[in-house]
């Protein structure tokens, strides 16, 4: 038995095989043979089979083999990170799959270059991909590892319950063409799975494996918080893609291999995988299983949100293959960890009579294209020029709301207490902490002391500490002592808030990553030995194995203990070096969008030029007035153009709602007026009422109510983060509502929104709204909801008394053909999610996809 197997850049790499005639007879036997020799340590292996065994004598004869539901498949996303979207479309046969011309391959000179132009070119020209087509190609009198007859544990399933599950323990055939793709996921049940290349051009496979490095879990939740916060095993979704480029920055070891045609790719339990074609192919896979499976299916994690789950009882293969565990497993007593080093129990058996096994090794000179192992240093560069510069915004910032004067701020907001800030509960352990007073370091030591012995612990994530006690409903883990009596907690603040991207960083070679988290995601606690701060060594940048009990903050190593945060107020907490010899709060540089890590790993130095100079001159709600003038750099509620601001510190200490955004945001803010109760319901109107409408040319009239009707609108929430509740029912294009009703609650739909392109987005409800008919005096008529309309003794918002007309006057005078521009009325996709009274400015939305 011969194997090829590189040296591995980090981890370990993906091994391949080259059987003789005899040892490929027997399927389950050289799975084994694999194992015994560390295979499944890099979760992924190929397998090239003897030159003259064919599982087909001709592929002439299926061209008119039916594909009864391609998908298209639209990706959106940007610097690296995208969600994979599948539209299905009409059937076709593969003659006329293999016709789509568009999709032929680019013809690049390497893989290098084919890979780049891939990731570059993602989501645009969405690609079909005839995937799921039950069936098999291998002819009838074939044995030798034919996909639909493995004959491996998992027939147990199907012969004790007779249930078939497709693409599981049947095969599926998979037709693909140039750019379709399959996105990152592990296995149903985390089975192992043969995939194999019956013809055409090579698919490209990255892997990545659980036990090479815990990041995985910690690292990519956070770039998809949205997604992983509705469902833990968002990944079995199969929507979720990641280029090279960001694992190679988060440190996340992977390897990269081709698959040419007639070749086989094996992949092993909680090997997280994802591939693409190069052109048009068709390739055979199904699932299997062997006895080293059963300890991982019974730990597998299932996708909580879709009726079509794939789920396996463990009870058959515990009962028959693991009898002396079986009551402990039904107790639920059973918790050993697995040993992902472990090789299946077969290969035990196998060869425990065979001594002389000697796998001889030969070394692979395939070409670059089609290398069985490709570097994980092969990194591309034209996808890291993708990457968006957040950190230089033009001259108007669309993050920053206009017309922040004292007069425009909202007068709804809390109330300060008299007696100024002192007096509100929240402030009065901040009173030696204003910068406006004289240093106190024993004032700031013993905050930070009360700071580190109470919940989160850690004086940069107190930043979500409001958001875990008040939305989550979570309590925080009581903090567990590791090796060497350090204290360990998971931290609060994701990793994607500790980076963000400009052009320079991504003309030049990535940095990687590197997270201080232990397997479990936690991380220890470090206390200052002279200020006493107390943060975790992740948040801070700081590695475990370098510190020991008189470990001290940078800047009480720096010897600078009277520098304060040049971005917000306040004194205490845990600070680092800015690139203008200033200092931070690291907690700030977190809040602060444009605010950016220069060395993520080490959380230093915070480079602050990104910021645009608006930030720094807006007031902070709560520090304002006992501030002579305005100092530091606020951040604003995200709800729409609402413009209160903080200072990142202030808020955090009043307890504003603060939380993880979605990328490429990194912190969401709520306001208290925001926060507060909703308004009291508007009262309905009656036909022949005068109201008060926006006419068509942008102004404000008095008008007549004539007439009153019923519509259903559909409310969904889109994948950025955006939602929309006034949809109708035709805009979803993945379901036939006029005939079917709306989707269920939660189902995954596809929206063709006013620009023509389709998005992806999860229904929420349907609404029946109240519509109103108004004429204007010029006899024009538009049909609005009650929020658009107000009657004459209701209080007009400012926008709209500054476009408020008469027109009684001049009825007959033209004033309804002003020389103004004249917008065609569009629904609007609205940011935030979580709040629907308002009218929300969707500048956002298009400054980021644009």
């Amino acid at each position: 038995m011969s194997t090829t197997s590189p040296a591995p850049t980090v981890g370990f790499n993906i091994m391949t095989f080259t059987p003789s005639k005899a040892e490929f007879e027997d399927f389950s036997r050289y799975i084994a043979h694999m194992e015994s020799q560390g295979a499944h340590r890099a979760g992924m292996a190929k397998v090239i089979p003897p030159k003259d065994w064919k599982p087909r004598r001709t592929y002439d004869n299926i061209d008119d083999l039916q594909i009864p539901a391609p998908i298209q498949q639209v990706v959106t996303g940007q610097s690296g990170l995208f969600t994979q979207y599948n539209i299905q479309k009409k059937p076709m046969t593969v003659h006329e799959f293999r016709k789509t011309s568009k999709f032929c391959s680019p013809g690049c000179q390497g893989f290098e270059e084919l890979e780049r132009n891939f990731w570059k070119n993602l989501t645009f020209n969405p690609p079909l991909y005839g995937a799921d087509v039950s069936g098999t190609l291998y002819d009838p009198d074939v044995r030798e590892w034919n996909v639909g007859r493995l004959n491996s544990i998992l027939n147990v399933v199907e012969k004790e319950s007779g249930i078939d599950i497709k693409g599981v323990n049947t095969p599926c055939l998979y037709f693909g063409m140039w750019k379709s793709a399959l996105a990152w996921h592990t296995e149903d049940m985390d089975l192992y799975s043969i995939n194999y290349l019956h013809f055409g051009e090579p698919k490209s496979w990255y892997l990545t494996y659980y036990h090479q490095s815990c990041w995985w879990f910690s690292v990519v939740p956070g770039f998809f918080p949205g997604n992983a916060q509705s469902c833990e095993a968002f990944l079995r979704h199969k929507m979720t893609l990641i280029s090279p480029s960001i694992l190679k920055k988060y440190g996340i070891p992977f390897d990269k291999v081709t698959q040419e045609a007639g070749q086989f790719i094996i992949t092993f339990p909680f090997g997280y995988h994802a591939s693409f074609n190069h052109g048009f192919n068709c390739a055979e896979s199904t699932n299997f299983a062997t006895q080293r499976w059963i300890d991982y299916g019974k730990g597998a994690t299932m996708c909580s949100c879709r009726q079509d789950t794939v789920k396996i009882s463990m009870d058959v293969f515990v009962r028959k293959f693991q009898p002396e565990r079986y009551k402990m497993w039904k107790a639920g007593k059973d918790n050993a960890p697995i040993d992902h080093s472990k090789a299946t129990p077969e290969a035990a058996e196998l060869f425990h009579k065979e001594d002389g096994v000697d796998p001889a090794c030969e070394s692979d000179t395939a070409s670059p294209l089609t290398a069985c192992l490709l570097q994980t240093a092969d990194v591309m560069t034209a996808e890291e020029e993708l990457q968006m510069d957040l950190g230089k915004l033009p001259g108007h910032h669309p993050l920053i709301k206009d017309g922040v004067s004292d007069e425009e701020a909202p007068q709804e907001l809390c109330p300060v207490e008299e007696g100024g800030l002192e007096g509100e509960g929240w402030a009065k352990p901040l009173t030696h902490l204003w910068q406006s007073r004289p240093p106190n370091p024993k004032k700031e030591k013993e905050y930070n002391q009360r700071m580190g012995s109470t919940p989160p612990y850690c004086s940069i994530c107190a930043l979500f500490h409001t958001y875990l006690q008040t939305e989550c409903s979570k309590s925080l883990d009581a903090p567990v002592t590791g090796a060497g009596g350090w204290m360990r907690t998971k931290p609060l603040i994701p990793e994607m808030c500790f980076s963000t991207t400009t052009e320079e960083d991504s003309e030049c070679e990535q940095q990687p990553v590197t997270a201080h988290l232990e397997k479990d995601g936690t991380s220890i606690l470090l206390s200052c030995s002279e200020c006493s701060v107390r943060v975790h060594s992740a948040c801070y940048g700081v590695d475990p194995g370098s510190v020991s009990k008189d470990w001290k903050c940078a800047r009480c190593k720096a010897n600078a203990v009277n520098e304060n945060c040049c971005l917000c107020s306040l004194r205490g907490g845990a600070l680092q070096k800015a690139n203008n010899n200033k200092w931070v709060h690291v907690l700030c540089a977190v809040a602060v969008l444009e605010a950016r890590f220069v060395n993520i790993t080490e959380r230093s130095p915070v480079d602050l030029s990104g910021i645009p100079l608006q930030r720094f001159k807006l007031k902070c709600y709560y520090c304002k007035k006992r501030m002579k003038k305005a100092s530091g750099c606020c951040v604003q509620c995200s709800h729409g153009r609402c413009p209160t601001a903080y200072h990142p510190t202030c808020a955090q200490a009043a307890g504003v709602l603060m939380q993880p955004d979605e990328w490429p945001f990194v912190v969401h803010i709520t306001c208290c007026r925001h926060k507060g109760p909703a308004q009291t319901e508007v009262r309905p109107l009656s036909v022949g009422q005068k109201v008060i409408c926006k006419h068509k040319n942008g102004r404000y009239y008095q008008c007549d109510v004539v007439q009153l009707s019923k519509e259903v609108f559909y409310e969904v929430n889109f994948d950025d983060g955006s939602f929309s509740d006034n949809l109708f029912p035709e805009d979803i294009v993945s379901r036939d509502c006029a005939q079917l009703g709306p989707p269920p609650q939660g189902e995954v739909v596809q929206v063709r929104w006013t620009d023509g392109l389709v998005y992806g987005a999860k229904f929420v409800a349907a609404h029946v709204i109240q519509m109103y008919l108004v004429e204007f005096e010029d006899g024009s008529q538009l049909t609005t909801k009650r929020d658009d309309v107000y009657t004459l003794d209701e209080e007009l918002p400012k926008r709209v008394k500054s476009r408020l007309s008469k027109a009684s006057d001049r009825r007959f005078d033209g004033i309804f053909e002003e020389k103004e521009i004249i917008r065609e009325s569009k629904r609007q996709r609205v940011i935030n999610s979580r709040y629907r009274g308002d009218y929300i400015e969707p500048v956002i939305y298009r400054a980021i996809m644009e």
